[in-house]
C-alpha cells in the first residue's frame, strides 16, 4: 500500500486524470489487490476533510486503514493522499469488488441478463448486466453512498491506539472507527463530489430550460433515490393541483357567495350581505365533497406510481435490518441473535423508557407553547378587532393582519427550535437502523406540526365556529407562508452565496483538482427534504381540509409549486453541497402522513358543511334537533370515509405487472437460497447402477 510522497505535480495530474497503473490504482492511490478490480481510470467520489492539527503518521495510518481488505478490519476503498502527506484532505474511489459486494448487502436490485431485475447477489454477479462496468451497473450516487456505508462500518478488531494522537482516543475492540476519528478531530467532514459535466447536463435538463417534464432517471442516478422520490412526488402533486384549482376559480367566478368571501378575505372586515357567512351551498359543498374524494385518488394513484419508481431504480427488496447498525448507535458489545456478528446491543425495553419518559413529555411542553402561542394570537386578534372598530381606518384595516402574521413567524420560530430539539431526543433513544432513525425523527416533526399549524384553524372552525375568521385566516397563511418560504430557502441562500460565499471559492480550469474539491466543501451543507416535505404537508393539509371556505386555495398552491420545482432543483444543484442519499423504496413515514390527512379531511370538510346556512335554515324548517343534525353528519362522515376506503381497495397500491415481477424476484431469491443450502447431488453419482448382465 503506497504513501503520500515523491512529485507533487505527478501527484495532482493523476489525480486529475483517474488514470492508474496496471498494477495499482494509480501512483498516490491505495494498491488494488484483487485481478479484476484494476482499471486503467479511478473517479474520485469522496472527500474527507481532516482536521488542522492532524499529523503525518495519522494520516498515513488512516490511509492504510481505508486501503485494507475488510478481512482485516478496513473498508477495502481506494484513496488518494492528495497534494501530500501534509495536506488536509483524502480523496476516495472504491473498486468493482467492494462496490459489488455492498450492492448485495443493501439489498438492491439489478439487471439481469435475461433483462429481468433481480436481487444481486456477488457469487452470481457475472450474470448481471454491466457488472463489469461500474460506472453503467451503479449510479454515481450509489456509488458514492456505498463508500459511507463501508466507512461507516469500520469497527476495530481489537484494542490500538491511534498514531499521532493522545491516549485517551485509544480504540477498543468493536468501536465505530469513523465516529471515533469524528469525536477526535480527525475527521471534521466528508462529502460526495460534484461531477461538473454531469451537473452541467442536469441542469439544462432540469431547470435551466422550458420543459415541464422532470428528468427523474437523471436525478436518481445523480442525487440518489431520495432526492428522486421527493421530486418525483412534488411533480406529480403539483400536476394534481389543476383539478381542484379548475373547480375553486369556477365556484370563484361564478357564486356570487365565494366573490363575498374572496372579498372579506382581502379585506379583513365583512361585506354586507342578507346571508350569514358561511359555506354555502351548491359551490362550497361540490368543493368539500370533491376536495374528501380527490386526496384519496391522489395518494393511491401516488403509491402506485412509487412502486413502478421502485422497481425501476433496484430498490424494493432493500436489507437494512441485516446491515451494520449506523454509526450512532451505542451499546454493550454482544453477539447479534440474527447475523451471528458481534456489535452494540441496546434492550429496546429501556429505548422505549426513553422515550416515554423523556420524548413524550418534552414533545408535550412543545406542544404547550403551541397552545400559548394561539391564546396570545387571540388576544391579539380581540385586540386590533377593538381598534379597527374604534378608528374605522386604513391603518386599522391595515392592523388586522398583524397578529396572523405575528403568530405565522412564531410557529416558524418555534418549528425551528423543536426541529433541533427533536433531533436531539431520537439520538437519546438510541436506534439502530438509519431507517428507524428517521421514521421517529419525522414522527415526533410530523405530531409538532400537525398541531402547529392546524391547531389554530381547527380551533376557529370547530370551537369558535368563526368561518370568516378561519378563512381570513387561512388566506394569510397561504400568501405569508409561501413568501417566507421562497425568502428563507431560495433567496437568502442565493444572496449569501453570490456575494459572500462565491468570491472564495473563485476558480480557473488551471487550479489542481486539490482546489476544486475544497471548494465544493466551502458550501453549506445540504439541509435536507425534512423542510420540504413539511411544506408540502402542510399544503396538502390546507388544501384537503379546509378549502371548502376558500376556493381559490388549490390555485395558490399550484402557482407556488409550479415555481418551487424549478427554485428547489437550482437550490440542490447550485447553493449547496451534494447530499450522501441512502437508497429508498418509497417517501416512507411521510407518505402515511398525507394519508392520515386525507382521513381527517372528511371529519374536517363535514364540520365546516354543518356551518352552512343553508344546512342550519334546513334543519330549522323541518324542526330538527341540534342532536339530530350532529347524528345525520356523524353517519354522512361514515358514509364518506367508508367511500374512502372502496377507492383505495379498489385502485391497487402496485400495478399488476410490478406485483408480478416482485413476486418472480422473490421467488428466484427462494431458488438460489435453496440451492445455496441443497447444493444439487451430483447427477451422475445417482444415477451409476450396479447392475450387472
Amino acid at each position: 500500500m503506497s504513501k503520500a510522497g515523491g512529485d507533487g505535480d505527478v501527484e495532482t495530474a493523476k489525480l486529475q486524470e483517474g488514470r492508474t497503473a496496471p498494477a495499482t490504482a494509480g501512483p498516490g492511490w491505495t494498491k488494488v489487490n484483487c485481478p479484476c478490480c484494476k482499471s486503467e481510470r479511478v473517479d474520485p467520489l469522496v472527500l474527507v476533510k481532516l482536521g488542522p492539527k492532524v499529523r503525518p503518521e495519522t494520516k498515513r495510518w488512516l490511509l492504510r486503514v481505508i486501503g485494507a481488505p475488510q478481512q482485516e478490519g478496513g473498508a477495502a476503498l481506494l484513496a488518494h493522499p492528495g497534494e501530500d502527506a501534509t495536506g488536509n484532505i483524502i480523496v476516495l474511489s472504491a473498486p468493482r469488488c467492494t462496490l459489488l459486494k455492498a450492492t448485495e448487502e443493501l439489498g438492491l436490485c439489478k439487471t439481469y441478463n435475461n433483462g429481468e431485475m433481480e436481487a444481486f447477489s456477488y457469487n452470481d454477479r457475472d450474470n448481471f448486466k454491466d457488472s463489469d462496468n461500474m460506472e453503467a451497473f451503479l449510479t454515481l450516487a450509489e456509488r458514492q453512498y456505498m463508500v459511507k456505508y463501508e466507512l461507516d462500518g469500520l469497527r476495530a478488531q481489537k484494542d490500538l491506539r491511534i498514531p499521532g494522537l493522545l491516549d485517551g482516543y485509544t480504540l477498543h475492540h468493536r468501536d465505530n472507527i469513523w465516529r471515533k476519528l469524528g469525536s477526535a478531530g480527525v475527521i471534521v467532514d466528508m462529502l460526495p463530489l460534484h461531477n461538473p459535466d454531469k451537473l452541467k447536463d442536469l441542469s439544462k435538463a432540469w431547470y435551466s430550460g422550458n420543459q415541464l417534464a422532470q428528468p427523474l432517471d437523471s436525478i436518481n442516478g445523480y442525487f440518489g433515490n431520495s432526492v428522486a422520490f421527493y421530486f418525483s412526488f412534488l411533480d406529480f402533486y403539483t400536476w394534481s393541483l389543476v383539478p381542484p384549482a379548475v373547480l375553486g376559480l369556477s365556484i370563484t367566478y361564478f357564486s356570487g357567495e365565494a366573490h363575498k368571501e374572496t372579498g372579506e378575505s382581502v379585506s379583513g372586515s365583512a361585506v354586507t350581505s342578507d346571508d350569514d357567512s358561511g359555506p354555502a351551498v351548491g359551490g362550497h359543498m361540490i368543493q368539500a365533497i370533491f376536495n374528501m374524494l380527490w386526496s384519496t385518488v391522489v395518494m393511491e394513484l401516488w403509491k402506485r406510481r412509487s412502486s413502478s419508481l421502485s422497481y425501476r431504480w433496484g430498490t424494493m427488496s432493500l436489507a437494512e435490518r441485516f446491515a451494520e447498525p449506523r454509526p450512532g448507535f451505542h451499546g454493550d458489545l454482544g453477539v447479534n441473535p440474527v447475523t451471528g456478528r458481534v456489535e452494540p446491543l441496546f434492550p429496546g425495553w429501556q429505548r422505549d423508557l426513553r422515550m416515554a419518559l423523556v420524548s413524550v413529555p418534552v414533545v408535550g411542553l412543545f406542544l404547550g407553547l403551541v397552545v400559548l402561542g394561539m391564546l396570545c394570537f387571540y388576544w391579539g386578534e380581540a385586540q386590533v378587532q377593538q381598534l379597527h372598530r374604534d378608528w374605522d381606518s386604513l391603518l386599522s384595516q391595515t392592523l388586522l393582519y398583524v397578529p396572523s402574521v405575528l403568530h405565522i413567524v412564531y410557529t416558524n420560530v418555534l418549528a425551528t427550535v423543536y426541529k433541533t430539539a427533536a433531533l436531539s431526543l431520537t439520538e437519546y433513544e438510541n436506534h439502530r437502523e438509519e431507517s428507524a432513525f428517521e421514521n421517529h425523527l419525522t414522527a415526533k416533526v410530523l405530531v409538532f406540526t400537525f398541531f402547529n399549524c392546524f391547531a389554530v384553524l381547527f380551533h376557529i372552525a370547530f370551537f369558535k365556529q368563526d368561518v370568516p375568521l378561519l378563512r381570513k385566516r387561512l388566506a394569510s397563511l397561504l400568501v405569508v407562508t409561501q413568501l417566507l418560504n421562497q425568502v428563507t430557502e431560495v433567496v437568502i441562500p442565493f444572496l449569501v452565496d453570490r456575494f459572500i460565499s462565491a468570491p472564495h471559492r473563485a476558480e480557473s480550469k488551471d487550479d489542481p483538482p486539490e482546489d476544486k474539491f475544497r471548494n465544493q466543501s466551502n458550501l453549506p451543507a445540504f439541509p435536507g427534504l425534512f423542510a420540504e416535505y413539511i411544506e408540502l404537508l402542510v399544503q396538502f393539509g390546507y388544501l384537503s381540509l379546509f378549502s371548502c371556505v376558500f376556493p381559490l386555495t388549490a390555485v395558490l398552491l399550484l402557482l407556488n409549486n409550479i415555481t418551487e420545482i424549478r427554485t428547489d432543483a437550482y437550490k440542490i444543484c447550485k447553493l449547496f453541497r451534494k447530499p450522501f442519499c441512502p437508497p429508498g423504496a418509497n417517501m416512507h413515514v411521510w407518505q402515511i402522513a398525507f394519508e392520515v390527512l386525507s382521513f381527517v379531511s372528511v371529519v374536517s370538510n363535514c364540520w365546516l358543511l354543518l356551518l352552512s346556512p343553508w344546512l342550519q335554515n334546513l334543519c330549522r324548517e323541518g324542526g330538527w334537533s341540534s342532536t339530530n343534525v350532529l347524528l345525520v353528519a356523524i353517519l354522512v362522515e361514515h358514509v364518506l370515509i367508508l367511500v374512502k376506503v372502496v377507492i383505495s381497495v379498489l385502485i391497487p397500491d402496485e400495478p399488476d405487472w410490478v406485483r408480478k415481477k416482485m413476486e418472480h424476484i422473490e421467488f428466484t431469491s427462494m431458488q438460489a437460497l435453496r440451492e445455496q443450502v441443497n447444493p444439487p447431488p451430483d447427477i451422475s453419482v445417482c444415477c451409476r447402477s450396479t447392475w450387472s448382465p
